[in-house]
């Protein structure tokens, strides 16, 4: 299906032709007439599906058609649609989708997180925003001073719902929800519906339509997965000879701790390799200039915490190694969810230790299949991975074979 079939305006779907869209992802069919619509929705989507798209697309549209032919003014301190995100890292690339999609009508955007100088963001307030992409912290302080009120408020999205419970922003978000004007439009997004997910939604959303792809094959990312079994001890080792012997151009390396990062980060420095790191613990000037740098292929290796699991819009993005596996299965897909997206093919290379093996069965038996693992003769292991539960025979079965 074409983005023209979906009533869009023809300033709106000029942008997506110069980004060089043609047609619309399943979730962007099915959830954006059902936004047009006015009506409530929630969605399933996982990452690498154009999610984001999903919702910006018919808030731009709304906006344009609804307020600016009209000549509807925005007063100061104003907000016509509020786009709750998880991170800085995703504030910023949401609203970067917005000024791409919007750039042919006059639709103004911000995004609002913390961590840097809130002088700017509220001068930038002052006049009205149409669209303010926010983290809730940095939103509900601002709420606090006065820079902002709710009262002009349409719109309420909801983007990657499960991750903002995971981190531990419910109370923020109701405090948020308690100040907007009962009627809105709601939308809710979210990589996984859980029983929390579910709850939210029952708070906040009037009658929904709900929206699942997850049944759909063909929208799932094209990524290679296999695994590596490696002792501890060996790990940079390893990662050091596949970049070398690989021959490896790029990648986004997950790791555990932010130390982890800063020493992986010398470590390889030490064999000739140049990477560089973001982590909680690096100022947020030198992260957005860091993943900057990282996207354009300045920096070629990335060691990333799982602050930048979600948030991450890397175009063609090769590689996704998990240096350190996740306790949570929803995590593991969200970082290899970073590569194969729009279409492309990506590879999601996984360091599996002995002490892992609970967590790999779990991975394993949320995709369904075995993880292809690869052996490399200059790194034998000693405490050996036992193979994955999927895998397992029983005594009945073996005897007979």
């Amino acid at each position: 299906m074409s983005f023209s079939t979906l009533k869009l305006s023809t300033p709106i779907l000029n942008a997506i032709a110069d980004l060089g869209y043609t047609k619309a992802t399943d979730i962007q069919k099915k959830a954006i007439p059902v936004v047009l619509s006015g009506k409530d929705i929630i969605a399933a989507a996982q990452t690498g599906t154009g999610k984001t798209a999903s919702f910006v697309l018919p808030i731009l549209e709304k906006l344009f058609t609804n307020y600016k032919k009209t000549e509807k003014k925005l007063r100061a301190k104003r907000i016509r649609a509020l786009i709750l995100v998880p991170t800085r890292e995703l504030a910023v690339q949401v609203e970067a989708s917005i000024s791409q999609y919007g750039k042919y009508v006059d639709i103004s955007s911000m995004a609002m997180y913390g961590g840097v100088d809130a002088q700017e963001q509220k001068q930038r307030l002052i006049w009205g925003v149409d669209i303010l992409v926010a983290t809730p912290g940095r939103l509900l302080d601002m709420a606090h001073q006065r820079v902002l009120h709710f009262d002009e408020l349409d719109m309420l999205v909801l983007d990657e719902a499960d991750r903002m419970l995971d981190m531990g922003f419910i109370d923020d978000i109701n405090k948020i929800i308690e100040r907007l004007p009962e009627h809105r439009q709601n939308l809710l997004f979210s990589a996984t519906i859980s029983d929390e997910v579910r709850a939210l939604a029952k708070r906040t959303i009037h009658k929904p339509v709900e929206i699942s792809i997850g049944a759909d094959k063909s929208a799932q990312p094209k990524i290679e997965q296999w695994l590596v079994t490696v002792d501890k001890s060996n790990k940079s080792a390893l990662l050091s000879h596949l970049i070398t012997t690989q021959h490896w151009q790029q990648a986004l390396i997950f790791i555990e701790t932010k130390h982890g990062a800063a020493k992986l980060v010398s470590q390889l420095e030490k064999r000739g390799i140049c990477a560089e790191s973001i982590h909680s613990g690096r100022a947020q000037d030198i992260r957005e200039k860091i993943l900057n740098d990282f996207k354009v292929g300045k920096i070629k290796f990335l060691i990333a915490t799982a602050i930048a699991a979600r948030g991450i819009d890397i175009g063609e993005l090769s590689r996704v190694i998990n240096y350190d596996l996740p306790a949570q299965v929803d995590d593991y897909i969200h970082r290899i969810g970073r590569t194969g997206r729009a279409g492309a093919s990506g590879e999601a290379v996984s360091f599996v230790s002995k002490d892992n093996f609970r967590e790999l069965c779990a991975i394993e038996s949320r995709l369904g299949h075995i993880i292809p693992r690869k052996e490399f003769a200059e790194f034998p292991v000693k405490k050996i991975v036992p193979l994955s539960k999927l895998n397992y025979v029983t005594k009945y079965a073996q005897s007979k074979q």
